[in-house]
């Protein structure tokens, strides 16, 4: 019998229309200091796209990939979608879970990689989740293991940059004038510098370094493929932060600038860092990133995000399956499987030390 009776899957959440865009945007950054500027710049993007995110889309096509998913395995956990800054609701959706009658939750966050915002924040926004609603200790929440060399995510990516490469030779496009940037989200030096575990991973974090580690998992199935995989290097998009505080870089823009005159003549993009094609993915991307190439006269082929590939979705499945088993599953690089047990201080809050949940400094009392 599963030590488990629910899932749950933790998003981000969007906004569904254009009336919720600002409040959205104003949820997502309260108390981080932004510039109701930058808010308002942020907003056309979602405006431009309609006035919504697809990410709400794309989870609740994921849900509907995973049930089958789960009954081939014999998973019988009901499913949950519950979301951080957006309806539906985390809290809600837990007292909905309360409600049905279960009280231990396997959650898997749509983030694959470790930092503050990535894995810990979720683990704070579940804990008071389960403080408001008086669940604490009534309903116990597990987050899943991050999965950033699980092999269900990597091949997607593999698949995509083999096929892209495939489509610029056949174009007359040679591997030497062509670049590969793998890109995630930008975040503050001082956060992943905090990443992971403290003290077992440089000034850079566990954050770029399992980025580097997927990275390679990526390039050397590529190749098994067949593609000749050409120059790479990570780059980084989507910085939201004040000005004056030192981010991740080189932005990607930057970079397509800077392999341009280096001499390259087309740009391979591989959203590494995300798991759908959401907002930040579609305007960074396919506008921002686009347009910057379209003015310099440099072809752009943007490799898909994992989203509902088959594959991703077996390993949600292989997450759980493994987790309910007491064992560790499959990884492919040496810094994983990732432990299940968050350590203590891991991607710390660099604000303030908040009750979390499934962690070795966990504070709620529904734990592991």
């Amino acid at each position: 019998m599963s030590a488990y009776d629910a899932f749950l899957l933790l998003g981000f959440g969007g906004p569904e229309a254009p009336d919720e865009v600002m409040p959205f945007l104003e949820s997502v950054t309260r108390g981080r200091g932004i510039p109701r500027e930058r808010l308002e710049e942020v907003s056309h993007h979602y405006l431009a796209l309609g006035g919504a995110s697809p990410i709400n889309a794309q989870n609740r096509a994921l849900l509907a990939a995973l049930e089958p998913a789960f009954r081939e395995r014999g998973i019988g956990l009901p499913l949950y979608w519950g979301n951080r800054n957006w309806a539906p609701y985390l809290a809600p959706e837990l007292e909905r879970i309360a409600r049905d009658g279960h009280r231990r939750v396997l959650a898997l966050a749509t983030s694959a990689y470790a930092s503050y915002s990535g894995c810990r924040q979720y683990r704070e926004d579940v804990a008071r989740a389960l403080a408001e609603t008086g669940l604490d200790g009534r309903l116990a929440v597990d987050k899943l293991r991050l999965y950033f060399d699980h092999p269900g995510f990597i091949e997607p990516f593999a698949e995509g940059l083999a096929g892209a490469l495939a489509e610029l030779a056949a174009e007359g496009v040679p591997a030497a004038r062509t670049r590969v940037l793998f890109t995630t989200h930008s975040i503050p030096l001082s956060m992943a510098e905090a990443s992971g575990p403290r003290g077992r991973f440089d000034a850079d974090g566990a954050y770029v370094a399992q980025h580097r580690a997927a990275i390679d998992l990526v390039v050397a199935s590529a190749r098994r493929r067949g593609a000749d995989v050409p120059a790479w290097r990570l780059v980084y998009q989507s910085r939201s932060g004040a000005p004056h505080i030192p981010w991740l870089e080189p932005d990607i823009n930057d970079a397509l600038r800077e392999e341009h005159a280096a001499g390259a003549g087309a740009a391979v993009v591989v959203p590494i860092g995300f798991v759908s094609d959401h907002v930040e993915v579609v305007w960074d991307l396919d506008h921002e990133a686009r347009e910057t190439c379209d003015g310099l006269g440099m072809l752009m082929r943007r490799v898909a995000t994992p989203g509902t590939h088959p594959a991703f979705v077996a390993a949600i499945a292989d997450l759980v399956s493994n987790r309910i088993a007491g064992e560790p599953g499959e990884a492919l690089s040496p810094l994983g499987p990732w432990p299940s047990v968050c350590a203590s201080g891991c991607c710390a809050n660099p604000r303030a030390g908040l009750p979390t949940v499934a962690g070795e400094d966990s504070l709620s009392g529904a734990l592991r």
